[in-house]
């Protein structure tokens, strides 16, 4: 195809316009985007439709954050369905707290928001010695995420307001002791049981299996012997580390950004505040001549008495951030606050109480607790920083240079990847075994799902011609080229032969356990003294001793108003089968008074959790939520994850 485009470009063009203007005017913009976009409506709150191609987004970026703060996660449950719709669910609860919070018409002011955003450990990190957030850094940690600084803010202010909607519902959960005691006594309760186990090891023998029951399976189920596709490639990455590598700063430019910016290198004055906030909605006049005669009284009160600030403040700020604080607002440095109550808050000396300061929240009285001056640090101190800022500002420069020579250089001379290593100086790495679905194992660039397809397209398979210039991420770009591929084939039936055997002699011995467990469980029912059980056990949640999960699940839950009780479990998965007697009920041991009131604390969390949940399921009723895909059949995977 690359070939036919260098050949024939002018054609090419001309055809396209001829092509994609008439079909504008046939269809619109509104027509491609339906055609090419949003695809099937998965789920619907009111009026409002969520399409796959945003649940599958919104998975992506579930899937990234969940591997970036545990790396070891097996990949194949974060991309399993159940996992996928739990996502969607989640998108279907955001947006009934939104739209709830916006038929209530809550608000964040940007105070609460600047606060939040400072308190944001990530985003405290991009925070220069001088207190002033990097711009730079912020913005490009949030395109990583497919987002503006101003996308990324209206996030967390919807985040905040949502948050606020279930707060009052959480806070009035009620949990009373005596009826806290009923339910965890109920909960601890504990069974004496005998057990008998069915597993299907001891049965194996008994499989015997021809090999046409071995084919049949084998054909049946040949996608389990599949060999995936797999190339080994060779790529180049260019980004700004790539750039930084050629770059040299002079010593005379080092000299000169320090004399510019020694003061604000070496760290900003920061300032540690307390304020009493009198709020007054912007615009009414009455409200807010109201509010500044109060705020005005409190200033003269605090004037009188200045070490009662504190007290004052819990009693009368109606900032509810800070007021429990006695309106501490901790340390910040210049630009944190808004203009009216920056400016203020920088004149004053320590111990000063300021005139009222007027914002849009309303009447601010301020008071500076302390003040921390930074000692001026010297050349040879911030030498390295410096130099290292300006080989980062100087790459950054350069790269929209380099970025294009990159694109092109790659794109015209498609054969090898020497020649943009050569002239660019990067890197030629390699990987082998690359699969289009990357393994748990493999991160980052090699994992990115742009490279991945671009390397087993049609173009990069069969010609090994260079891919385009990829953006994978903010000022970085890569280029691959597939070295050697190796089709997915399934294997054959006699290199497999060994292991189609132990599967299906697996599944054989499974149905054998129960079939056995079920035929025991019944007799046993009838005649007891012919039961083969373990010793008597004492089970509880919390004392499962060498019982899976899945069989103490089904003792608690039995019907136990007639004793002896029996009951069977089939642990599915292959791992099957348990006959249960239960003999006795016994009431929980009494906890030490320490414990009972760490499980009442439990207890009261489940509690708010549970009203939360149902407060959720009622705005979706209201709002007519649907979710429109099946929801997946996890029985069988629970039952697997619990036996383990």
């Amino acid at each position: 195809m690359f070939d036919f485009v260098r050949k024939h470009t002018k054609i090419m063009m001309f055809l396209m316009f001829l092509l994609i203007i008439p079909a504008f005017v046939l269809v619109g913009i509104n027509g491609f985007r339906n055609f090419n976009g949003a695809g099937e409506t998965v789920a619907k709150v009111g009026s409002v439709s969520i399409h796959k191609e945003e649940w599958d987004a919104a998975h992506k970026n579930e899937v990234d954050r969940i591997r970036a703060s545990n790396p070891g996660i097996d990949s194949k449950m974060l991309d399993s369905a159940d996992a996928r719709y739990v996502t969607l669910e989640r998108m279907v609860r955001e947006r009934v707290l939104a739209q709830n919070a916006a038929d209530l018409h809550l608000t964040v002011t940007d105070l609460a928001l600047a606060r939040a955003l400072q308190q944001d450990p990530t985003i405290a990190s991009l925070r220069g010695a001088d207190g002033r957030l990097d711009m730079d850094r912020y913005r490009q940690l949030l395109a990583t995420q497919g987002l503006t600084p101003e996308g990324f803010e209206a996030r967390v202010r919807q985040d905040l307001i949502m948050r606020e909607a279930e707060r009052a519902v959480v806070d009035s959960a009620l949990a009373p002791v005596r009826l806290t005691n009923i339910t965890l006594n109920a909960f601890f309760q504990r069974r004496e049981v005998q057990t008998a186990g069915f597993s299907p090891a001891d049965y194996s023998a008994q499989v015997n299996l021809s090999d046409a029951e071995l084919q049949t399976y084998y054909q049946v189920n040949h996608n389990q012997f599949q060999v995936p596709e797999m190339a080994n490639i060779e790529y180049v990455v260019l980004d700004l580390d790539s750039i930084k590598k050629g770059i040299t700063v002079s010593e005379a430019d080092l000299r000169s950004y320090y004399d510019q910016n020694a003061e604000r290198l070496s760290g900003k004055e920061e300032r540690r505040v307390s304020h009493i906030l009198i709020t007054a909605p912007k615009g009414d006049v009455a409200l807010r001549q109201k509010a500044h005669e109060k705020a005005q009284a409190l200033l003269e009160q605090v004037r009188k008495a200045p070490d009662t600030f504190a007290d004052v403040a819990k009693k009368n700020s109606q900032d509810p951030g800070s007021a429990a604080s006695g309106g501490d607002l901790n340390y910040f440095a210049r630009g944190a606050m808004v203009k009216p109550f920056d400016d203020a808050a920088f004149v004053l000396k320590k111990g000063d109480i300021s005139d009222l300061v007027e914002t849009d929240f309303g009447f601010h009285i301020i008071k500076v607790v302390d003040i921390r001056t930074p000692k001026q640090k010297s050349f040879d101190e911030l030498r390295g920083g410096i130099e290292s800022d300006l080989r980062a500002q100087q790459a950054q420069h350069k790269y929209a240079e380099v970025a294009e020579l990159f694109t092109n250089t790659v794109y015209e001379q498609s054969d090898s990847l020497k020649p943009v290593a050569d002239k660019l100086k990067l890197d030629i790495r390699t990987a082998t075994g690359l699969l289009r679905q990357p393994r748990p194992d493999v991160s980052g660039i090699l994992a990115n799902p742009k490279l991945l397809a671009a390397v087993f397209s049609a173009d990069s398979v069969d010609k090994k011609r260079n891919t385009e210039a990829l953006e994978i991420g903010p000022n970085q770009m890569v280029s691959a080229r597939v070295t050697q591929y190796t089709p997915a084939r399934v294997l054959p039936f006699d290199e497999v032969k060994t292991v189609v055997r132990e599967q299906l002699t697996a599944l054989r011995a499974a149905a054998l356990a129960k079939k056995d467990g079920v035929a025991k469980l019944a007799d046993w029912k009838q005649h007891p003294d012919n039961a083969k059980l373990a010793s008597a056990e004492v089970v509880s949640r919390d004392q499962k001793l060498n019982l899976s999960p899945t069989v103490v699940g089904a003792i608690l839950r039995a019907d136990v108003s007639s004793l002896p009780a029996w009951i069977g479990v089939d642990l599915g998965n292959k791992r099957g089968y348990t006959v249960v007697r239960i003999a006795k009920v016994l009431e929980r041991t009494p906890p030490t008074p320490e414990v009972a009131v760490q499980e009442r604390n439990q207890y009261a969390k489940w509690i708010a959790t549970a009203q939360d949940h149902a407060y959720v399921e009622t705005l979706k009723t209201h709002y007519k939520a649907q979710i429109k895909v099946p929801k997946p059949d996890s029985a069988e995977i629970a039952a697997a994850m619990g036996a383990e």
